[in-house]
């Protein structure tokens, strides 16, 4: 049993950093254009619909693309569904046949609502995005697991809060988000602005493990599964949607929360996706009474690698917002003691 396991997990190390990198010979503008060209079809007719999307195409990783680009284009994300679900699960938590009932009942509302409004959930996405790819005899696979962004409570995170897929394409797996990937759901309004980020498509196993944590951790998708536990992924900062438009992995700092002394270096490192000059780095500092922008002045940029420093000259608490451009990339605190 022991070697079964070992050799499973062995399989998967082997898909680790498997990432859209890996088709960069592939030019997906045919697979995007068929997408929009059926946008608004039905969902009452599943393997038409996945027959109108792929047939034309003749690349696996084309045929998903085409699906993918269909789903986030063509499904809204309903907040208002998503938090009374999360209030509802917070309730039952501790009572589990109230907490399956619920969940049986909401299994059908979300998928009644998908089929009738082409509106629904993280699930409902996931749900979705594998059905139509396995359709087109992709293997793709729901991934279940917390999701971390800057309007959720870290400390309420008690249970699995998101949903997304992993799907197998020539042989390697890989990560996507199509509900993140779709657009801005208003919390305040429930209103979806559809809004695609093309970074939420095969991405990072990296850079996705800061803002998602799967339940089974196979699907981390990383070489050493021990080096990424969920309390890292807790005290991860926060990252932003555009942070998977810019850049391919967030390595340095490693905590959203930091304590440091006056004056001490602090060392801010990227890998990025594209060029980007250091005039477009900026950090908005704010101590509660004031804000700045600065322009760190040790910028550098090699290789797609982007480096800068900072010291703060003040004691103080601050929460550091680091922009590429006019892109919120991502947020942290710094304690600065004396």
């Amino acid at each position: 049993m022991k070697i079964i396991r070992c050799l499973f997990l062995f399989i998967f190390v082997l898909q680790s950093h498997a990432q859209i990198s890996d088709f960069e010979t592939i030019d997906f503008k045919k697979a995007d254009r068929i997408a929009l060209e059926y946008k608004n079809e039905r969902l009452d007719k599943l393997p038409e619909l996945v027959h109108k999307l792929t047939s034309n195409l003749t690349t696996d990783v084309e045929r998903f693309r085409a699906i993918f680009t269909w789903v986030c284009n063509n499904i809204a994300n309903d907040y208002g569904m998503y938090s009374k679900n999360m209030r509802k699960r917070q309730r039952f938590k501790n009572d589990s046949v109230k907490l399956e009932n619920w969940n049986t009942e909401f299994r059908k509302a979300t998928l009644k609502k998908l089929l009738k409004n082409n509106r629904t959930i993280c699930t409902g996405y996931a749900y979705l995005l594998k059905e139509l790819a396995n359709l087109a005899n992709i293997e793709c696979e729901m991934v279940h697991g917390f999701a971390k962004t800057s309007t959720i409570n870290i400390e309420s995170l008690d249970m699995p809060n998101h949903t997304w897929n992993a799907v197998r394409l020539n042989g390697k797996w890989y990560l996507c988000d199509p509900t993140w990937a779709s657009g801005i759901p208003n919390p305040e309004t429930f209103q979806f602005q559809f809004l695609y980020n093309d970074g939420f498509f095969l991405a990072n196993p990296k850079l996705f493990v800061i803002d998602h944590f799967p339940v089974d951790e196979k699907w981390l998708l990383l070489d050493d599964i021990n080096t990424s536990s969920f309390e890292t992924f807790i005290e991860s900062p926060i990252i932003y949607g555009q942070a998977y438009a810019n850049l391919s992995n967030h390595i340095q700092p490693k905590k959203m929360h930091n304590t440091i002394q006056k004056n001490e270096k602090i060392t801010f490192k990227f890998q990025l996706l594209k060029p980007a000059n250091a005039k477009d780095v900026t950090l908005l500092i704010d101590s509660g009474n004031n804000s700045k922008t600065i322009r760190p002045e040790s910028t550098v940029v090699k290789n797609e690698s982007l480096t800068f420093e900072y010291k703060f000259k003040y004691t103080g608490f601050y929460d550091v917002h680091f922009l590429l451009g006019d892109d919120l990339i991502s947020t942290y605190t710094f304690k600065v003691k004396s």
